[in-house]
């Protein structure tokens, strides 16, 4: 079941309509099936009324269950070194979640560098997922966010 222009939640993978949602506390998520760059992930879950998910606790963190990789609403895209959210507010450091060596802003890849930042599992932790940063121009799936 999918409504244009509204998300439709439901905690479960909807294999006729390929709809991947749930439920976390006051706030529901979208896993995309669609493999996009950062903005157009954004712009993504904008359509959606939502936007790109802010990870707010360790709780919010192990909510994934896939093994696929997804794009996050973090970005140093502005200034280089200072992670800010969608929402404007600052990453938190005392709750962050990279794994060993991230944030690396590999520009060998990509000579504009690592900007946004991805969530993905990690091998031996299989209830946490990491981040890493990576260039806005890749495309993955992504994770939006809203109100529930």
């Amino acid at each position: 079941l999918i409504i244009k222009h509204r998300l439709v939640y439901k905690p479960m993978f909807d294999s006729t309509d390929n709809v991947i949602s749930s439920q976390h506390g006051r706030q529901c998520y979208y896993f995309s099936i669609s493999s996009l760059t950062w903005s157009e992930s954004r712009d993504e879950c904008r359509q959606k009324e939502g936007d790109l998910v802010q990870i707010d606790s360790r709780e919010e963190e192990k909510m994934n269950s896939e093994w696929d990789m997804f794009w996050i609403g973090l970005t140093d895209s502005e200034k280089e070194g200072t992670w800010l959210w969608v929402d404007g507010s600052p990453l938190n450091e005392s709750l962050t979640f990279w794994i060993h060596g991230e944030p690396d802003n590999r520009a060998w890849y990509n000579p504009d560098g690592e900007d946004c930042v991805m969530m993905g599992k990690r091998a031996g932790a299989p209830d946490l997922k990491c981040w890493f940063d990576e260039s806005c121009k890749y495309t993955r799936r992504s994770i939006c966010e809203k109100p529930a």
